[in-house]
Parts: structure tokens; sequence; C-alpha cells
């Protein structure tokens, strides 16, 4: 068998708010990879190093967790009134497969940087702020990413911190505009909260909610904790970690999302399961104090059957959303009223949200929900791919 050397594809790695992922203008894929769904699947598998039955990605640009095992495609928008298409794959760490369900909030502030890098977006200023239109392709779904740009260039350099990341940036906005459209319904099981029946497990109550990514939120001291919980607290515990993936399952029947619980082992991304508790002082995976009066609650997620070290961009959205409406868990948790922010603390600090809503009659309307990230290009080159891939 003659050997056949790599082949090379262009590629940016970034990082965006607390994720960091491999990011691809779908014009420099191979066109096999542009034209056919699963040979891009096992192309960018591959470049991120999985399946990984070590679960260590260290054939690949992976960083074996959640956070860092993640693929973007951006093009040229094909959807009027925006500058880009913007597809986010989360691949599976030791499995075989990427889910193209949902979306990366975090890697969202990333996206308009590099668009414009990539001489996508028209009329960049030579000074000020660039807002980048993006269509999330994953989920139909319209972001403004707003960048600043000094003598042509994206300013990545900044004095903004965010929790969850050593070093500061510049300070990124996003806008997620209509988040769940009028047509879709906020609360898929029309409650705002739900008694849900597990399997084995218990019956809890549940706020079940569609803005940002499906989402289900529980009450910490339900499922026996504080809240206040860092990684290590629920990573380190394998019948924990069974029974949220249990939890998670019975959620996303109840959300229509899936219609058998097998279908979970293939949805991973969607729904994101999370627990709620009131604000409480706290010690940071960082070892940082924080303040009950420095939030409004705590709240803890899951991704991919991990505890996130900081909190899910798109999941931030969910809880800015679900904490503004009064008799959510979320909000309960809060103090309860109406509200248009909230911070909420998360294992590495905490992170404040907006959400803009209306009501029509007894409908909640979500115009938007805000936040800022901050993203910065790590490298910027070619990726080698082994050629067997690709045959």
């Amino acid at each position: 068998m003659s050997y056949k050397p790599q082949f090379k594809v262009k590629a940016t790695y970034m990082r965006g708010g607390t994720s960091k992922g491999t990011f691809f203008n779908i014009a420099n894929l191979p066109k096999k990879a542009q034209e056919n769904q699963e040979a891009r699947n096992k192309l960018l598998q591959r470049i991120v190093g999985s399946p990984d039955v070590y679960k260590k990605q260290m054939d690949g640009m992976g960083g074996a967790s959640s956070s860092t095992s993640k693929a973007i495609l951006v093009g040229k928008s094909e959807v009027e009134g925006h500058d880009v298409d913007y597809y986010f794959g989360q691949v599976a760490i030791d499995k075989d497969f990427m889910d193209w369900s949902g979306n990366c909030g975090n890697l969202s502030s990333a996206v308009g940087p590099f668009a414009i890098k990539e001489g996508l977006v028209d009329d960049v200023p030579l000074n000020g702020v660039c807002c980048v239109k993006i269509w999330q392709a994953n989920i139909k779904k319209t972001i403004l990413c707003y960048v600043t740009i000094e003598n042509g260039m994206v300013k990545e350099m900044g004095d903004y911190e965010i929790d969850g990341v050593a070093f500061p940036a510049q300070e990124i906005k996003l806008e997620f505009v209509e988040p769940v459209d009028q047509s879709e319904e906020l609360f898929p099981t029309g409650n705002l909260i739900d008694d849900l029946e597990v399997p084995g497990v218990g019956t809890f109550k549940a706020t079940m909610i569609t803005a940002g990514i499906p989402t289900i939120f529980l009450n910490a001291q339900d499922i026996g904790y504080k809240g206040t919980e860092l990684q290590a607290d629920i990573n380190s515990d394998i019948e924990a970690l069974k029974k949220f993936e249990t939890i998670r399952t019975a959620g996303a029947i109840k959300m229509g999302l899936i219609s058998d619980p097998l279908e979970a082992k293939t949805r991973q991304h969607t729904p994101k399961i999370a627990f709620v508790s009131p604000a409480q002082d706290f010690i940071t995976s960082s070892g940082k104090e924080v303040k009950a009066e420095q939030m409004d609650l705590h709240v803890r997620a899951l991704s991919m059957q991990q505890l996130h070290h900081a909190m899910m961009g798109t999941a931030s959205v969910a809880i800015g959303v679900a904490a503004s409406i009064p008799g959510t868990l979320p909000n309960i948790a809060s103090g309860g009223e109406e509200k248009d922010s909230v911070t909420f603390g998360h294992p590495s600090g905490a992170i404040k949200v907006g959400a803009s809503i209306s009501k029509d009659g007894n409908k909640y309307i979500v115009k938007k929900a805000s936040m800022s990230r901050s993203a910065r290009i790590i490298m910027d080159g070619e990726v080698h791919v082994p050629s067997e891939i690709m045959d």
C-alpha cells in the first residue's frame, strides 16, 4: 500500500467567551466536504481528534472538553439582511458523531471577528464598531455581533475580563434577536413550571424553555445540591452524571425534542440541563470569593454530560429570559418579580445577561437577549489531515 501524505485545510483556532474552536471558511473546505454532510462530519471529527476512546483528543485540535471540542463553519450569507451564515458543530469526544442541533453562544462572539478577517463582511469601517449580522443556520436565528475596529483591523486586546478566562481582551457585545420566533412556544409544555416525571429517579419541579437553547431548569435542593458546586463535585460522580442524563432525556421527551429515550444518545448537545439556587457566598474554581450581594442567583449547567466550567453562552440566554419572567424556577431563585437583566453565579464567577420581553395576551414575546463576551485568534494557518479520511 503506497503512502498518501496528509493534506492541508486552511483554519483558524479561536477563543470566543469561555469556549475554543476551530473555524473554517466554508469555501476553504475540500469540495467533497462542502457537498456531502457525512464527508464533512468525518473531516471535522478527524481535525478535532474524535472519536477518541481515551477521551483526550491527543491527535487533534480538540481540548478534551465540551468547551473545546467544537468546529465552526462560516460563509457568505445566503439569507437577506445578513453578512454571514454560521454553522456550529459540537464534536463528541469519544463517540462517532457530531451534533448540529444547537448553537454555541460563546463562540458566536468569535464569528464576527473571523468573518471580518476572512473578508466576508462588506463596509467594515476604518475605525469604530462594526455590527456583523450573523445568520445562525443551525437554529435559523439572527445574532448581532458588535466588533471594535481600529485602523481597519479587529481590535482584539483590551481590558474586558470574563470569569473563566485568565486574560482580558476587547469587549464584544452580542444580541440574540428574537431567540424564540413568535410562531414557536417559549415554554413547549405550556407551563412555567412542570412536574417532570423521571422513570427510576423521581419527580421534580422543572422549568423547560427554548430561548437561546432548549434548557431544563431544576431546583438545586430538589436534587441534593446547594447550587454552588464546582466541576469536580459533579464530574467526579459517575452516578450523578447518569442521573442527570436520565433527567435530561425525560425532559427532552416532555419538550417534544425526541420521542424515544434512545434518541438522546445522538442528541447530546440539546437540551441542556441546569440547576438553580438563590444567591449565596461561594468560592470560585480559581479560589476567588464572590459575595451573595454580587449576584441574583446561582446556576450550574451541564454540557455534553459534564458540568460546564463556567456557562454556555446559549444557556446564558435561556437563563436571562427565564429569570425575567415571574413564576419560573430561575425567576423564583432570583427573588421573583419582572426583570430586564440578571447576574448569575457559575463555577468560575458571575455574568450579567439581559432580555427584552413583552407580552401579547398570555404569550411572552422575546425581542432580544444580550450579553458581552470577548474573542481572540490563537492560531491562523493550515491544519494537516490524514488523507484516508476523505477516501
